[in-house]
């Protein structure tokens, strides 16, 4: 899934919500370009999503989960 939203144009940007991808620990994971980390951060924080002390998400609590 990281390859896929790595590849992204800037006007596809828009279109993914590649902010809702985070690591199996619930950590932002860092890129090349600086900057995005914060700005992945803000994007959740605005969604309601909540990170702990050490930075991570709790992922029971926002993981998606696909309706039955």
């Amino acid at each position: 899934m990281g390859y896929a939203l790595a590849a992204l144009r800037d006007n596809d940007e828009l279109a993914v919500p590649w902010h809702r991808v985070v690591n199996a620990k619930g950590e932002i994971s860092l890129r090349s370009t600086s900057g995005f980390d914060d700005l992945q951060r803000r994007l959740l924080e605005n969604e309601g999503v909540v990170f702990d002390d050490s930075h991570r998400i709790a992922l029971r609590r926002f993981q998606w989960r696909p309706e039955a």
